[in-house]
């Protein structure tokens, strides 16, 4: 059995950099990754969908130059191209990271699948064969979390697509079914309608983004619609059959009512689940909750005090930001002696739609159900005059205030660079700057920002 001072699972956005600052305080550490490092964030994440976001804004804004007196002829959406170039920024990404792991003296990358076999005790199973027992004093998982595959008939019957398996795509679909109205499902067909495929995107519930206010969703969805994207709410897919030529029959149950629709692909975007099973953590003695996530304190320390988890494997904001924060604070607090911990730290967000939605804080509807006093400001996109001049008016500007303090307790920016507009505030509420002062900071002429002087306008007595 080898023995490292410190043993890391997974190489995530929170696992290779905690690897690099043990291996920099003379730790011997051993890294562990049963795929491909980097995590999801790199591989099938972050990196590749923004890319390929890319891509499909240059298509939407080839479509509507003409609206700014630019005319394209036409233009042709070549999805391999579109593939090769993601490929390359994820390779790149992760090469990069690799390397850094595998130069370092007091690091050992190993690629396999761990299970406890005791509290301080780990059996890797290596990819190449054979496997690898291990022990240290400070354990850190940083598994991650997988698509969820919901058990419907004839499901596993179809070659069905996950966000990681859309990636490899290497020609635009005819008609992708996506099951789930969030971020992931929005976002894949928003990209996709604009490569040039029909989309029907199912939702179980009464409407889209159920975590977002009445108003925003409805926004979204209001966008989604006017470019193409059929959304059935209050909707899911109760059966699939493959048929002979190859598409498939999808039967759902659409208010009480059963219809059939054919597509080429379907997309299951349901949600995520915790990488927990194989880690065998029962050995170790870590607790887990009803959903299998690890259970952690504002330290990220299990019940075992020698365990830490980081990241979406311990519940949570499953953000590659909250991952790597989680990172930071596990470090300052082990390395340097600070007490920090991840109660009260804001939680930013941005889904990359286009218009982009940046959130931050708290919605309308949690500070109403807090019973909080406070005002609501709300701002059109066609009422700023940075949208109105490059043609992008799609969207709203809201914010929620508490009105006897006048804190800004939460933001929702839809619309174009919608997370960068969300940013300055989150800035605005670290610092205790109030909306009063945001109304009258003098901002840049004309960017989207200077707008946030009218939004908080809205509020003059």
């Amino acid at each position: 059995m080898k023995t490292y001072d410190v043993i890391i699972i997974g190489s995530g956005q929170a696992g290779s950099p905690l690897a690099r600052k043990y291996a920099a305080a003379g730790k011997k550490t051993a890294i562990i990754e049963k795929r491909l490092v980097g995590g999801t964030c790199v591989n099938d994440g972050c990196t590749p969908t923004k890319a390929m976001v890319a891509s499909a804004r240059a298509a939407y804004l080839a479509g509507r130059c003409g609206d700014l007196g630019v005319h394209i002829d036409s233009y042709q959406v070549d999805m391999s191209q579109i593939k090769k170039r993601k490929d390359a920024l994820v390779l790149k990404s992760r090469s990069g990271n690799q390397e850094s792991l595998e130069e370092d003296e007091n690091i050992d990358l190993l690629f396999g699948e761990a299970s406890f076999t005791g509290p301080k005790s780990v059996s890797v199973k290596l990819n190449d064969g054979g496997s690898e027992e291990l022990q240290a004093e400070l354990i850190f998982i940083n598994a991650g979390t997988q698509p969820v595959i919901p058990d419907i008939k004839g499901l596993k019957e179809i070659d069905y697509l996950t966000s990681t398996s859309i990636l490899e795509l290497e020609s635009v679909p005819e008609h992708i079914l996506i099951m789930g109205g969030n971020y992931i499902g929005i976002e894949f067909g928003q990209m996709f309608r604009r490569f040039g495929s029909r989309i029907t995107l199912l939702e179980r519930g009464p409407r889209i983004m159920s975590h977002e206010d009445d108003d925003v969703a409805e926004a979204v969805q209001q966008i989604l619609k006017e470019d193409g994207i059929t959304i059935c709410n209050n909707t899911e897919a109760v059966e699939f059959h493959k048929n002979a030529d190859g598409t498939i029959t999808v039967t759902i149950d659409k208010d009480g009512e059963t219809e059939q629709v054919q597509c080429s692909q379907v997309l299951v975007a349901v949600g995520r689940q915790p990488q927990t099973k194989a880690l065998n953590l029962q050995a170790a003695g870590v607790e887990l909750d009803d959903k299998g996530y690890i259970r952690v304190n504002g330290q990220l320390q299990t019940n075992v005090p020698h365990i830490y988890a980081l990241g979406d494997i311990k519940g949570g904001p499953a953000f590659t930001h909250i991952a790597y924060n989680d990172f930071t604070i596990v470090y300052r607090n082990l390395l340097k002696g600070e007490n920090l911990s991840t109660e009260g730290r804001p939680v930013p967000y941005c889904m990359f739609t286009d218009p982009q939605l940046g959130r931050v804080g708290i919605t309308e509807a949690e500070a109403r159900k807090k019973g909080i006093n406070i005002k609501v400001a709300v701002l059109k996109m066609e009422n700023v005059a940075r949208a109105v001049e490059v043609g992008e008016t799609r969207g709203l500007m809201k914010a929620v205030v508490d009105a006897d303090t006048k804190e800004i307790l939460g933001v929702a920016i839809l619309g174009e660079e919608g997370g960068e507009i969300m940013s300055v505030l989150q800035m605005a509420m670290l610092g205790g700057i109030t909306y009063d002062r945001v109304r009258y900071c003098v901002f840049a002429h004309p960017t989207y920002s200077e707008s946030l002087n009218n939004l908080f306008m809205q509020l003059d007595e």
